[in-house]
């Protein structure tokens, strides 16, 4: 049995949770949540010292950082390949993989989301300068994803990767804001994906309660 440890709100914690379902592979959410008074607790800093979510313990290995979990998951385990054969296939992933860590993350869901969505729906105010200021940045993200979808159901063509498992978190926490339903417009082919993705089983079983 694998233990996942995070929250079921965390996009990163998704992800993890979606190449977990996609392999086969039963495993157990761990609750912690970061955003807890005093933050989380200290039998998980022996976990992971940053403090960050995910984190993974398989027998008695341990792992955090969720693109390391991410391979962990579909090498250690029997199950659907997640990864591309071909070293090109590879690097592509690896590209849209660190696009959404590097440039995706931030300004998608916490510049953006949290702001125009989650403030509003705690009594705060959005920030709004923050958010005019999140759109450039936003479409030139958006742009350089829709630029790499291939042909095909999933983002590198016709077989699932760690790739979607990585982006549908984050891309349908964005989809939520106004902002993200006009410029999502402007990328048709990340668009299209994202809506079939999440049709996938591995989509709804991982949605935050």
């Amino acid at each position: 049995m694998i233990d996942l440890f995070g929250a079921a709100y965390s996009v990163y914690v998704r992800s993890a949770r979606m190449a977990l379902e996609e392999k086969g592979i039963a495993y157990q959410l761990v609750p912690i949540d970061v955003f807890a008074p005093g933050g989380p607790p200290d039998s998980f800093l022996e976990l992971n010292p940053f403090g960050t979510i995910p984190a993974l313990r398989h027998d008695n290995f341990t792992l955090y950082e969720t693109v390391a979990i991410l391979r962990y998951v579909d090498e250690a385990f029997d199950g659907p390949p997640l990864q591309p054969e071909e070293a090109g296939g590879r690097a592509r992933m690896t590209q849209i993989l660190s696009i959404l860590d590097s440039h995706a993350y931030r300004t998608l869901v916490w510049n953006i989301y949290v702001e125009r969505v989650v403030k509003p729906r705690e009594g705060a105010p959005a920030d709004e300068v923050g958010i005019a200021s999140a759109i450039g940045p936003a479409r030139t993200v958006l742009a350089a994803l829709d630029d790499l979808v291939e042909d095909g159901p999933f983002l590198l063509g016709d077989k699932l990767t760690l790739a979607d498992c990585h982006a549908a978190p984050m891309l349908a926490l964005f989809e939520k804001s106004d902002e993200g339903v006009t410029l999502l417009k402007g990328a048709p082919k990340l668009s299209r994906w994202l809506q079939d993705f999440q049709r996938r089983p591995c989509f709804e079983a991982t949605k935050p309660a």
